[in-house]
């Protein structure tokens, strides 16, 4: 027989009755029923209980044990009484009646429990993140977290893609986030960066020939965490295409998503044909260029019901070019007690309220209520209210001014509205592509040009629209995958050609020389002759956090850092020694 074990803890069942069986795992819990000792023992694949009586050679020993110890066990498999089947485990039939026992690893004194689902402070649980990896629900988000990158692999050489691996030390890219830097031993001075992402190096990839990419590729950058950021590394998977036009990505990538989240869903519907919504669309629609369409709300705009009318803050407001009154439905919102709560909500958020106006039936009769509609009058408020779909037990609620001031609160208006009254649907995954994405935007205060999204991105109309457009109505082949609400991937047709890449970069301010400087490797490439290609990046950790139902993503990770990007079980960052600051030729200036 094995040295540890003849099964796992997920193996024995009926058909095993009167085996002699060896068994290892974790101590789950221990269960005195007078003299009469039951121990569920738990190992990767699942749970067996074993029992030990007086009679049993080692019953002295058995009673030592704690919850945690590792163990192996001999002994034999027993059908339990038709009463005491477990049916929620699959070795529910069946019990072990020890006759050995050896202890292969004593545990102290636990720091926090891992049977039962008690919440611990998360420090604790991440500084002892190899208990909290026992614990179930985080046990299997961790598997399926690996089974979803098995099925992802699977499902991308079926598709013709090849798996290739890009450098983790290169070269500071400016991509929008900071760089983790690396000091050079061999070259004072100098400093390797981690990737944001393998960006160039997969464009050169189809440059050298390749036709089709993909990696799980780890991805670093040194930006503030949130729930669903990962500080410090996350991984993507990083798919490249020659040949393609961006139609081309969503009928290979659109699948494949579908399929991961068919098979790990759970049974939960999920879009059977993601809808392209353009950028512009989604923030007038739902304030957001990742909105959760399983909420039915769609904002629109109503300036025109309010201009010259008696409510002298939006008709003023109107005066000015640019302004823009938009309306947030609300469905079985009509009640003044919900439109004082909503109100509320804007105020908690920094405005000083948002106008409403609800419908309600009064003698027979529907009529329109609260401030507004005493202001703007019945025609104009039964105008709203057609336009907007609305009946009796409705509301709407009104935001006003430049769109981009409040456009961000709207969009967690909507959120709000959609979650209180329970209008947004459960248990499914809405997908959809958000696409044509300005290539430019401006700040409002300095005037200042920068890239709205992708700076590799080829702009739609090529050179001729970069000379002769509006910078600001220049759309980018670019396009982001939006899933409940969670932004999971971006991705671009790329801009291959020298000349147009230098013309979109002019448009930032950027010179031919910077240009050079921070893309030479991928320019010189382009000039030996580069092929249309194209690419997109879906979130591995995002992905399954959908798929767990997590509400954090260190859920689904298995060694993650806290908020601070420490890693409280390794000691990390650390202070480095002086003999590694002398190897590198650097000093540590303290900061005040």
């Amino acid at each position: 027989m094995h040295a540890y074990r003849s099964h796992t803890c997920a193996d024995l069942r009926a058909d095993h009755v009167g085996e002699n069986i060896r068994l290892s795992g974790w101590v789950h819990r221990v269960r005195d029923h007078g003299g009469l000792l039951f121990i569920d023992l738990r190992d990767h694949y699942g749970v067996t209980q074993i029992m030990c009586d007086p009679d049993s050679p080692v019953f002295s020993e058995v009673e030592k044990v704690r919850s945690e110890w590792v163990i192996r066990i001999d002994g034999n498999v027993k059908a339990r009484d038709p009463e005491l089947v477990n049916s929620k485990i699959p070795t529910g039939e069946v019990e072990v009646f020890i006759r050995d026992m050896e202890v292969l690893g004593a545990a102290e004194e636990l720091p926090l429990p891992v049977f039962g689902d008690v919440e611990y402070p998360e420090e604790t649980r991440l500084k002892y993140r190899f208990l909290d990896l026992r614990r179930e629900s985080l046990h299997e988000n961790i598997i399926l977290r690996s089974k979803v990158i098995s099925s992802i692999r699977s499902r991308m050489v079926d598709l013709g893609f090849m798996e290739f691996q890009t450098p983790i030390l290169t070269a500071s890219s400016p991509e929008g986030a900071r760089d983790f830097l690396v000091p050079s031993r061999l070259h004072p001075g100098k400093m390797y960066a981690l990737p944001q992402a393998p960006q160039q190096f997969k464009q050169l990839i189809m440059v050298a020939g390749f036709d089709r990419y993909f990696q799980i590729a780890p991805c670093f950058r040194d930006e503030d965490p949130r729930a669903d950021r990962s500080p410090g590394e996350f991984y993507q998977l990083d798919v490249e295409m020659s040949f393609v036009e961006q139609e081309d990505v969503f009928q290979a990538i659109e699948p494949l998503m579908r399929g991961v989240f068919e098979e790990f869903g759970g049974g939960r519907p999920v879009t059977p044909e993601f809808p392209r919504i353009p950028y512009r669309e989604a923030m007038l629609k739902y304030g957001s260029d990742k909105p959760d369409l399983r909420n039915p709300i769609e904002m629109q705009i109503v300036s025109d019901h309010f201009a010259g009318s008696g409510f002298k803050i939006f008709a003023s407001m109107l005066e000015k070019p640019g302004n823009q009154i938009r309306a947030i439905p609300a469905p079985k919102g009509g009640s003044r007690k919900f439109c004082d709560r909503m109100n509320s909500w804007a105020q908690k958020e920094g405005l000083p309220g948002m106008g409403y106006i609800f419908w309600r039936e009064t003698d027979g009769a529907m009529e329109a209520a609260g401030p507004l509609a005493k202001n703007i009058g019945p025609e104009r408020t039964e105008a709203i209210r057609q336009q907007l779909g609305l009946g009796v037990g409705d509301a709407a609620f009104f935001l006003g001014g430049e769109p981009h001031k409040f456009i961000d609160v709207a969009g967690r208006a909507r959120v709000e509205i959609g979650n209180a009254l329970d209008l947004t649907a459960k248990d499914r995954f809405d997908f959809c592509w958000i696409v044509d994405f300005p290539m430019y935007e401006q700040d409002p205060d300095s005037g200042e040009m920068d890239f709205s999204h992708n700076p590799f991105s080829m702009p739609q109309g090529g050179l001729e629209a970069l000379q002769n457009e509006d910078p600001l109505g220049v759309l980018g082949y670019q396009y982001d995958i939006v899933c409940n609400g969670v932004e999971l991937s971006s991705g671009a047709i790329r801009n291959h050609q020298p000349e147009i890449m230098y013309a979109a970069f002019e448009k930032v301010g950027h010179s031919k020389e910077f240009v050079d400087e921070n893309f030479g490797g991928m320019l010189d490439a382009f000039k030996f002759g580069a092929p249309p290609h194209g690419g997109i990046a879906p979130g591995i950790d995002r992905m399954v956090m959908l798929l767990a139902d997590a509400e954090n993503i260190r859920e689904v990770i298995m060694f993650p850092m806290n908020q601070r990007a420490e890693d409280l079980m390794m000691g990390a960052p650390s202070v480095p020694t002086n003999e590694q600051l002398r190897d590198l030729g650097l000093r540590v200036i303290p900061q005040e």
